[in-house]
């Protein structure tokens, strides 16, 4: 089937003539006005629609015209609009482009000019329904909630897999805002304990007075207002993952009683006497450096080490590349939905300043740029106003041919080495390669297996 063209315009005469020279290579449609223009979009659903921005009851001006684009865009921000306009109107075309509108062309019309632009038009939005595919599949694969397909959190991905396994006690470090408890939940899913319950207490979060109640429980009048008997974090995680958030923020006193639980696996409750049995899978998460702390004497050394038998380092977001506008792309889609917005994506501009902000707040705070962003801009494309970031400046110096080429080698390698899990035979069999010349090249480019 050919591809749907709407073409809307209050004169019959330009009507006609585009039907004379459009009609051999689309499915025409024509409309004179705005709700005619709305009830033929709602029905046939074209994909681009060329429109004249004097429409009754405004012929003379504009106001009918851009009230035309917003429905069209708010019905589907991903339609292309062509705006039709006079040449001594072409402020009004760049204005509807500033709305949503996807290009302009002026009267009188070239229609061998039309066709290459309609057919760029459809050839963009043929190449972003291929990538809402290609987007829809990476949430598909995303690994337990966490999208990531750079090396660092293909790295992450493979040592979840690897210690869920195991009962062994797991250190998660990284910064803020990095989805250290996702990565915990994680391994809880995929451990043998996953029928169980997974309890998480952030140590830093509560007063150092009622800590040890929080979690070994209390016995009913073992202080001023126990009225009853209480089960602590460790005892209600019984048969499952228990995750100590922050657990650099723990008290000393606090880690004694904690290093003695780890060896015996046994607690008293704060106010007991009697011995309770816990089998319980113990995770810890840290923004610090734990070394450091026992340096300093804020952590001791022997439950540092009975806490990280192995350890996870979740990267911070600015080192992990592509991600930033995978994960963006995601959170977009996610608030659009959950506030009824009609944005389609992000202007270039606000595309290179999510790549090259420093995101000190990581994840959380790409979340809550997003989210606000969604909710108070104005038009279809976020900016990086909304985004409330800084304009780049200027547009980067072009690379050379030579350093685009080794760019696309080494993502193209980087990628297939993530996707076969860092198998030098299968990657080099993907690539096309001999083995000798794939570890050369990853030699060249500083890339591991």
């Amino acid at each position: 089937m050919p591809p749907k063209l709407l073409v809307v315009d209050d004169d019959p005469n330009a009507r006609t003539q585009m039907k004379w020279a459009l009609a051999q290579d689309f499915e025409l449609f024509v409309a004179q006005d705005r709700p005619s223009a709305l009830a033929v979009f709602r029905k046939e659903r074209p994909v681009v629609v060329t429109l004249d921005l004097g429409l009754p009851p405004d012929a003379h001006g504009v106001e009918e015209g851009f009230r035309t684009l917003r429905e069209l865009l708010e019905e589907d921000a991903l339609t292309k609009v062509l705006i039709v306009t006079g040449q001594d109107e072409r402020k009004y075309a760049l204005e509807a482009i500033g709305q949503g509108a996807y290009d302009f062309f002026c009267k009188p019309v070239q229609f061998d000019e039309l066709k290459v632009l309609i057919a760029r038009a459809l050839r963009y939005a043929q190449l972003e329904q291929e990538h809402r595919a290609l987007q829809q599949q990476v949430y598909h694969e995303a690994f337990e909630g966490m999208l990531g397909m750079s090396p660092p959190m293909q790295e992450v991905f493979a040592a979840i897999r690897r210690v869920a396994a195991t009962d062994a006690s797991v250190v998660i470090s990284g910064e803020s805002g990095t989805g250290k408890e996702l990565v915990a939940q994680a391994i809880h899913r995929h451990s043998r304990r996953r029928g169980g319950p997974f309890i998480a207490i952030n140590c830093g979060a509560i007063p150092e007075n009622l800590l040890e109640s929080e979690l070994f429980g209390h016995e009913k009048g073992a202080f001023t207002g126990a009225h009853t008997q209480r089960k602590g974090r460790i005892e209600s995680a019984q048969g499952g993952t228990l995750l100590l958030d922050e657990i650099g923020e723990l008290p000393l006193a606090l880690q004694v009683k904690l290093l003695r639980f780890l060896q015996a696996r046994q607690i008293e409750r704060v106010g007991g006497r009697t011995t309770i049995d816990v089998d319980v899978r113990v995770l810890a998460a840290t923004h610090v450096d734990l070394s450091q702390a026992i340096q300093s004497g804020q952590f001791r050394e022997d439950l540092y080490y009975r806490l990280n038998v192995v350890e996870i380092v979740v990267p911070p977001l600015r080192e992990r590349g592509e991600d930033i506008l995978v994960l963006a792309k995601a959170l977009l889609h996610r608030y659009t939905a959950e506030s009824q917005r009609q944005i389609s994506g992000c202007e270039p501009a606000a595309l290179t300043a999510l790549t090259t902000y420093a995101w000190p707040g990581n994840v959380r705070e790409l979340e809550n740029r997003l989210q606000r962003a969604v909710i108070m801009a104005s038009g279809p494309l976020l900016t990086p106003e909304d985004l409330g970031l800084p304009r780049p400046e200027a547009v980067a110096k072009p690379p050379t041919l030579q350093e685009a080429r080794a760019l696309i080698e080494a993502d193209l390698i980087r990628q297939a080495l993530a996707h076969n899990n860092g198998n030098i035979t299968h990657t080099a069999t993907e690539l096309g390669l001999s083995r000798p010349t794939l570890r050369e090249l990853m030699r060249k480019y500083d890339l591991r297996g």
